[in-house]
């Protein structure tokens, strides 16, 4: 069976430093340093192990390393999985690629596990602390806060390196977990597009045990067989429409 390549990706990133006026809802007067990556973590689904990157030992702000790995990753996955990854970690990437003059990677989707579950269900917080906890598959890794950030950036410490590996990895298994409760559950590429063959379109599952029930799926002008994953209980339906029951006319 052809499988789609799922990237689970997080990142880290140091804040702009910047000259304000006050402590409270300022405006930036000026920026002294932009912004850069301090770290990313990754895993194919389903092959090795969690990895991490960090920019330790580099030069202040220099992610260009960075950069060069997760544009080659991107460029091998056909689906990254990221939570808040449209609006967050894929954009802040793509800022860092575009900064050190890299072309775009090729084509993917993403599957932004915060913006998915927005669609389908209520929760009280959708951050992915709130989420797991929830769900019963743990909680981020307790910190010191920004002072660990700092500490990585500007003091370059050993110590607070470590501690960010660990929480950026940890980060991305609280990520593969969420992601195979919801899955079933979120719109996500059609699995049988990679493999040409009838089989549950949930790309992390792509079972060919499914059940075809007799009341169709009627949706506008057309009707097709539905069917439901045994295996995960993604429901789908067929891509061809039935010839029958058909409508002799539609809205104008």
């Amino acid at each position: 069976m052809s499988a789609p390549r799922i990237l689970l990706l997080d990142i880290e990133t140091f804040p702009d430093l910047a000259y304000v006026w006050g402590a409270y809802e300022q405006n930036a007067i000026a920026i002294r340093d932009h912004w850069f990556m301090l770290s990313f973590a990754y895993r194919w689904y389903k092959a090795g192990q969690i990895v991490c990157r960090t920019i330790e030992g580099a030069k202040k702000g220099d992610d260009r390393r960075l950069a060069k790995e997760i544009h080659a990753l991107m460029d091998e996955a056909d689906i990254i999985v990221a939570h808040n990854g449209v609006d967050f970690d894929c954009k802040k990437i793509n800022a860092r690629l575009i900064v050190h003059g890299f072309s775009p990677p090729s084509p993917y989707k993403i599957v932004d596990t915060k913006r998915e579950i927005k669609k389908v269900a209520a929760f009280s917080s959708n951050k992915l602390d709130w989420l797991c906890k929830q769900l019963g598959l743990g909680h981020k890794l307790e910190h010191e806060g920004f002072p660990l950030w700092q500490a990585c950036a500007e003091s370059n410490d050993p110590a607070a390196w470590r501690k960010m590996e660990r929480y950026n990895k940890h980060d991305v298994r609280l990520l593969g977990e969420l992601y195979e409760v919801i899955a079933p559950w979120i719109k996500q590429p059609n699995a049988a597009l990679y493999s040409g063959d009838e089989r549950c379109v949930n790309p992390i599952c792509g079972s060919t045990d499914l059940h075809v029930f007799p009341r169709l799926y009627f949706a506008m002008t057309r009707a097709y067989r539905r069917m439901q994953c045994n295996k995960c209980g993604k429901w789908a339906r067929a891509v061809i429409s039935e010839r029958t029951p058909r409508a002799t006319m539609v809205q104008a």
